[in-house]
């Protein structure tokens, strides 16, 4: 009887493929500490921080002297150190210097003040002060950039042109003043008052008794026409003058001392402001 012989496709085990070898990763390299270095570093900034301590501790004295500087021709020395006075026995370093600054500008008279930190405790003020070019009202001063510096001020100072008008009017009476100073002066006359009414109106009056009614309209216009023309016309009679009138388009009024009045280039008579 013959015997059956087994299935080999059952028995046969299959093969699997053979994974090829993975390549070794280097060792990474162990990092070396320069122990002697890290040493010497750590101990350098410890001794750096020690030292910017201690210098401040040095350099941070108290403030104990001032040393002031300017010209002292409105102001005096003894103003300026009162009103540096709260900087004494403050810290050196970190004094606040905007506040003393501030402080002396408030005084009468002081325009610009420089501070500087002299070591080891000393605080030097140098300052400069306005230069007067007007009165404003009755107590009141200008300088020459036309901004108000001092008020309630008890001196007149009448040796300069007084200037007058609505509050907060100063700067554009202030131009005017600027604008026709030079001109005056060229023409052998001098101001003593300019006036702006509430209408916006000027009025000029020179050293001579002389009245120059300008207006509020076309006031540039009428004053080239004033140094063009009545100036060069006037020229010889100007102490004999009481008033010019320029506020017509094409003239002028001259008013005498005399009380008469005379028209010159032909004005038209309605009053044009």
């Amino acid at each position: 009887m013959a015997r059956s012989r087994p299935n080999r496709r059952k028995s046969e085990k299959t093969a699997l493929p053979k994974l090829p070898k993975m390549p070794r990763m280097p060792a990474l390299p162990r990092p070396r500490i320069n122990w002697q270095f890290t040493y010497a570093l750590v101990t350098l900034c410890v001794v750096v921080a020690v030292s910017i301590a201690l210098g401040r501790e040095l350099l941070d004295l108290p403030v104990r002297k001032l040393d002031i500087d300017g010209r002292f021709q409105h102001v005096t020395k003894l103003e300026i150190a009162a009103a540096a006075q709260p900087v004494l026995d403050q810290s050196f370093l970190t004094v606040d210097l905007a506040e003393i600054r501030s402080r002396i500008q408030g005084i009468n008279w002081v325009d610009t003040v420089t501070l500087q930190r002299i070591w080891p405790d000393t605080l030097r003020i140098s300052y400069e002060e306005h230069q007067a070019a007007a009165r404003w009202g009755a107590n009141s001063l200008l300088n020459t950039n036309g901004e108000l510096f001092a008020e309630d001020l008890r001196r007149e100072y009448p040796e300069l042109p007084r200037l007058d008008g609505p509050d907060g009017s100063h700067r554009r009476v202030a131009e005017q003043y600027l604008h026709v100073r030079d001109r005056l002066a060229k023409s052998s006359l001098m101001l003593d008052a300019i006036a702006m009414d509430a209408r916006g109106a000027f009025t000029l009056e020179l050293d001579r008794g002389i009245s120059v009614r300008i207006g509020r309209e076309d006031v540039d216009g009428r004053l080239e026409r004033f140094f063009d023309v009545a100036v060069p016309w006037l020229s010889a009679d100007l102490n004999r003058i009481s008033y010019i009138d320029m506020r017509y388009p094409k003239g002028f009024v001259v008013g005498w001392s005399d009380g008469e009045a005379s028209v010159a280039a032909r004005p038209e008579l309605a009053n044009s402001g």
